[in-house]
């Protein structure tokens, strides 16, 4: 998947605290948030709500490494967590991690799922494709980090399922979950799975589990 560019104002602030910041997106319609990591002292700043949800709109935002400008200094993060309020649409807090070229991160990346209407399992078999995974957790330097991974289900049967090992990887990029002991962290991203009763392409039923022919 082919990166993009994300760039975000950001400003110090200096008053801290639950009252300070509840004042700080009531009346400069900002989100309260944190840098830190890399050896570094962390920094409180302040972000344009309307600028952050924008950029939140981009599915990549929340897995490339962002821009954040803080008075003329650029700071190279990724976004770590976001707080959002529990019955609003609003954002209510951010935590950006630093990044540094040379040191690997673990990042969350979206799985993009290919060809789901073309799937053997759907197309033939009358089965319903369930994704399992939304996301994946590698582990790369931050030149290697992609938008996206794509899954190709075309070749996907009925009563099959595709595990984080059948996806390929980019270069560089290993799974988080892959390199856990044992099979434990091998975990099924998408399944095909059969409907009891099913009409196949050719017009054919399926025989419910169990039944059999006189």
């Amino acid at each position: 998947m082919s990166k993009q560019d994300f760039t975000l104002e950001a400003s110090p602030r200096q008053d801290v605290g639950k009252g300070a910041s509840r004042r700080l997106r009531r009346l400069a319609d900002q989100v309260p948030a944190i840098i830190y990591g890399a050896g570094k002292d962390p920094i409180n700043v302040s972000v344009t709500h309307k600028d952050l949800q924008h950029a939140l709109e981009n599915e990549a935002f929340f897995s490339q490494i962002i821009d954040l400008k803080v008075d003329g200094k650029t700071e190279n993060v990724i976004l770590k967590a976001l707080q959002r309020h529990p019955s609003k649409p609003r954002i209510m807090h951010a935590d950006f991690q630093r990044v540094i070229a040379d040191q690997p991160i673990n990042v969350k990346v979206p799985l993009h799922f290919l060809n789901e209407a073309k799937c053997v399992g759907v197309r033939l078999g009358g089965g319903i494709l369930t994704r399992l995974l939304p996301e994946i957790e590698v582990s790369c330097l931050p030149k290697d980090l992609p938008s996206a991974i794509e899954v190709d289900v075309v070749d996907l049967d009925g009563g099959q399922s595709l595990h984080i090992s059948d996806i390929k990887l980019p270069k560089g990029v290993p799974s988080v979950d892959l390199a856990a002991p044992g099979d434990a962290g091998n975990l099924a991203v998408v399944s095909a799975q059969k409907v009891r009763g099913a009409t196949t392409e050719n017009g054919e039923g399926e025989e419910a589990e169990g039944e059999k022919e006189d």
